[in-house]
C-alpha cells in the first residue's frame, strides 16, 4: 500500500477517500500513516477511524459497532483491542503544526521519517486552516481591524505545509482550501499568486533548508477539471488559480461545495493526471437523506412533549400574515396545507438511532449492515418564533421552489438582528438568507462550520420534522460513510463535518493518483 501523511487533517475526510480506494485487485491501495490535527476532538475522531482500519472491512469487532451505539466507551474499546489501538494511536497525532514553543520542525520531521519507513512513493495530502481566507471571514475581520487580518497566522500556515513538501519531497501532493483565498491579499497582493509560486518551487521559498550542494526541486500544479472555457481561444493557456477550483456538484456530490484542490507532481516524475470525470445529473440533496430516520425538533425555552411542539407550530395559523392577506394566496394555502399534515413526531434523535433502511442512494458506501442504525443523528431544540420562521420557510421553498430572503418573510416574523436595520434603511444586506432551507430537489448548499453555531442556514426540508439538520445529515452531504462517527459534543461535531472534504470526492482523487503512480516509465 502506499503511504500517505494528512497534514491539518480535521476529521479525515480527505484521508478516507484515499484508504478506502481499492485497486484492479480489490486490495487497499493506499494507507494513512500519519494524520496530524490540532482539535482534540477531531483528533478523537480519526483515531477512532483509524482504529476502525486496523482491521479488514469483515473483521470489524462487533465492541466497535457498540461504541457506535453508546453501549462502550471509546476507553474501554481501545482498552479490549490494545495493539489496534496502539497503531491508532501511532497514526492519528494530536499536534499543532506551526507551533514551534510546542512541537518543533525536528520533532515533526522524526516522526513523517518514522511513518514512512523509508518509502519512496507516498503521498502529502492536506489543507490549512481556512478561516482567514474565506469570504465570511474576512467580511467579519477586515471592517474591524485590517492590520490584524493581514497579521493573522493562519494567512501562513501553508508555509508550514510547504516546509513539509520541502524536506521530504513526496512524488505526489494534493492541496485544498477555500476559493476565498483566490481573493485574498497582503499588503495589495494575491496571496494565491505567492502560494502557486512557492508551491512549484519550494526550496527557492525557504532557502533556509537549501541543501549542500543544492538540490533541484520542483512540482507542477494540475488542475483536477476543466470546466468549459467562455473564450475557446484561451483553453490551450497556463491554467489560471481558478481553474483550480472544484465544483462538488458536478462530480457526483449532493452538495454544491467549491473547493480549491490542486494536485502537485515532482517534475522528474516525468507523467500527468487524468482529470475528475464530471456527471450532468447533480444528486439532490433529498436523495441523499430521505431514508434517515425521521425526528422532530426540541422545544427550546418551555416543557418539551410532542403535542406541545405540534400545538406551538399551529399556533402560526393565528398569526396576522396568515389571517389579514398579507402572504400570496398559494404559499398561504401551502402553509396550511403543511399545519393540516402535521402529527407529532415522539422522536427526537440521539447519539445512536436504530434504522434497518438502506440509503436511496449509493448505499454500498455508506451503508453497513452491522450497525444496525445511525450514529450523531440527534435534533436541535429551537424556540416557538424559530419554529414558525423554519416552518415558513419550508413552504416557502416548497411552494416557490427557492429558499426565502429575508425580504420575503413577513414583518412579524423578521428577526431581531442588526441585519433587519439594513433591510429597513434600504441597505444592501450581507446574510439575506439567514435562514436557508435546503431545497429537496437540488444539491445542499456548502456545509460550513458555521453549522455549528445555529441550524438557520441549514433548514431541513421536511416540514413534518421542522428543524435544522442533524450532524448526521449534514455528514451525508458531505459523503462520510454512516459507520464514521464523530467524537465530542455536538458543537465539535457540526465543526469536523463543516470542515471537512466531502470523502466521496476524495475517493475520485484517489483513483487518479493510483493511476498517476501506476503509470509505466515514471521514474
Amino acid at each position: 500500500m502506499i503511504p500517505v501523511i494528512d497534514l491539518f487533517a480535521g476529521p479525515g475526510g480527505l484521508g478516507e477517500g484515499f484508504s478506502a480506494y481499492h485497486d484492479k485487485s480489490g486490495q487497499r491501495a493506499f494507507r494513512i500513516v500519519l494524520s496530524i490535527e490540532k482539535d482534540e476532538a477531531a483528533h478523537k475522531t480519526l483515531r477512532l477511524r483509524s482504529f476502525f482500519r486496523q482491521f479488514d472491512g469483515g473483521n470489524v469487532p462487533e465492541e466497535y459497532y457498540d461504541c457506535l451505539r453508546g453501549k462502550l466507551s471509546i476507553d474501554s474499546l481501545f482498552a479490549a483491542f490494545p495493539l489496534q489501538a496502539e497503531c491508532a494511536g501511532r497514526e492519528a497525532w494530536c499536534a499543532e503544526l506551526g507551533n514551534e514553543r510546542e512541537f518543533s520542525a525536528e520533532e515533526i520531521d522524526k516522526r513523517i521519517c518514522s511513518a514512512l519507513g523509508g518509502a519512496k512513493d507516498w503521498i502529502l495530502i492536506g489543507g490549512p486552516p481556512c478561516q482567514a481566507y474565506s469570504i465570511v471571514g474576512r467580511s467579519r475581520m477586515i471592517p474591524v481591524d485590517r492590520r490584524k487580518y493581514e497579521k493573522d497566522h493562519r494567512h501562513f500556515l501553508y508555509r508550514e505545509y510547504l516546509r513539509i513538501l520541502a524536506a521530504h519531497q513526496p512524488p505526489v501532493f494534493v492541496m485544498e482550501n477555500v476559493t476565498g483565498i483566490l481573493s485574498s491579499k497582503m499588503d495589495g497582493k494575491r496571496i494565491i499568486d505567492r502560494i502557486f509560486a512557492d508551491l512549484r518551487q519550494p526550496l527557492a521559498a525557504l532557502p533556509e533548508l537549501e541543501r549542500q550542494p543544492p538540490v533541484a526541486l520542483e512540482y507542477e500544479l494540475h488542475a483536477l477539471t476543466r470546466y468549459e472555457s467562455p473564450n475557446a481561444l484561451f483553453a490551450s493557456l497556463e491554467p489560471l488559480p481558478s481553474d483550480y477550483v472544484i465544483r462538488c456538484e458536478t462530480h457526483g456530490i449532493p452538495q454544491a461545495r467549491h473547493r480549491l484542490i490542486l494536485l502537485g507532481i515532482r517534475k522528474d516524475q516525468n507523467c500527468s493526471p487524468d482529470r475528475l470525470r464530471g456527471n450532468s445529473n447533480e444528486i439532490s440533496m433529498w436523495r441523499a437523506i430521505k431514508d434517515l430516520p425521521k425526528i422532530r425538533s426540541r422545544l427550546s425555552r418551555e416543557k418539551d412533549s410532542p403535542e406541545q411542539w405540534q400545538m406551538r407550530i399551529q399556533e402560526f395559523l393565528d398569526t396576522e400574515p396568515l389571517k389579514n392577506g398579507a402572504l400570496p394566496r398559494e404559499l398561504r394555502r401551502e402553509i396550511r396545507a403543511c399545519a393540516d399534515k402535521l402529527r407529532p413526531i415522539k422522536a427526537q434523535g440521539g447519539e445512536f438511532v436504530e434504522s434497518t433502511r438502506k440509503p436511496n442512494w449509493n448505499a454500498s458506501w455508506f451503508y453497513d449492515h452491522r450497525l444496525g442504525g445511525v450514529c450523531n443523528h440527534s435534533a436541535r431544540k429551537h424556540m416557538k418564533t424559530d419554529l414558525w420562521r423554519y416552518f415558513f420557510a419550508i413552504s416557502f421553498a416548497r411552494c416557490v421552489k427557492r429558499s426565502p430572503h429575508l425580504l420575503d418573510f413577513p414583518d412579524q416574523l423578521l428577526p431581531n438582528h442588526r441585519n433587519i436595520e439594513d433591510l429597513e434603511n434600504g441597505d444592501e444586506i450581507a446574510f439575506k438568507d439567514r435562514f436557508r432551507v435546503q431545497v429537496k430537489h437540488r444539491p445542499s448548499t456548502t456545509i460550513t462550520s458555521h453549522i455549528a453555531k445555529d441550524g438557520h442556514y441549514f433548514i431541513h426540508p421536511d416540514p413534518a420534522q421542522c428543524r435544522s439538520l442533524t450532524v448526521r445529515e449534514a455528514a451525508r452531504l458531505q459523503t462520510f460513510p454512516d459507520n464514521y462517527y464523530f467524537v465530542g459534543h455536538r458543537t465539535k461535531q457540526y465543526q469536523q463535518v463543516g470542515n471537512a472534504v466531502p470523502p466521496l470526492l476524495a475517493h475520485k482523487i484517489a483513483r487518479i493518483v493510483h493511476k498517476l503512480l501506476s503509470k509505466p516509465g515514471r521514474k
